[in-house]
């Protein structure tokens, strides 16, 4: 038995579906702040994941693309009827090529529905991967950091990650 267990929970690659070129990466298959902690968050063996309360919601992963292409990234997420602290705060869809790359962002927000919507852009956050790219992995997140407001209520049921034409 380990002596320490981390309070975040670490991606289960495993869990990662490629169909084509799209991957559907459920919550486990997500590297996900406090995720492991029951007092912040809900994380059945299938099915969405469910935020309690945080104050930094910090949701990650990465995946292996081909150089010299463009992917979208979008969060399936949802708002439940009891969730709170998500007035006037925006969350960010980021993603950089490369551990050394520069982050890309769009601002989304939590609309009436629940729904993660990223004015303009219904596809997601786009992202092209250099021909010339050192490293191809594709980092990528979903963030509320900056508010310093204790929100929860929110469902992460995947994020999508998905060669563009």
């Amino acid at each position: 038995m380990p002596l320490f267990r981390s309070p975040h929970l670490i991606a289960d690659i495993n869990k990662v579906q490629v169909r084509g070129d799209t991957w559907e990466i459920p919550p486990r298959g997500l590297n996900i702040v406090w995720g492991n902690d029951p007092r912040y968050w809900s994380i059945p063996i299938d099915g969405p994941a469910g935020l309690i309360q945080v104050c930094w919601l910090e949701v990650s992963g990465s995946i292996q693309v081909t150089r010299g292409r463009k992917y979208q990234i979008r969060f399936e997420v949802q708002l439940k009827p009891d969730s709170f602290g998500w007035n006037g705060s925006s969350v960010l869809i980021m993603a950089k090529v490369g551990k050394q790359g520069n982050y890309q962002y769009e601002e989304a927000s939590l609309n009436q529905t629940g729904k993660l919507t990223i004015p303009m852009k219904p596809s997601g956050l786009e992202i092209d991967v250099p021909i010339d790219a050192a490293d191809p992995t594709l980092y990528f997140g979903l963030y509320e950091v900056w508010s310093g407001k204790w929100k929860g209520g929110l469902e992460i049921h995947k994020a999508t990650v998905r060669q563009a034409f």
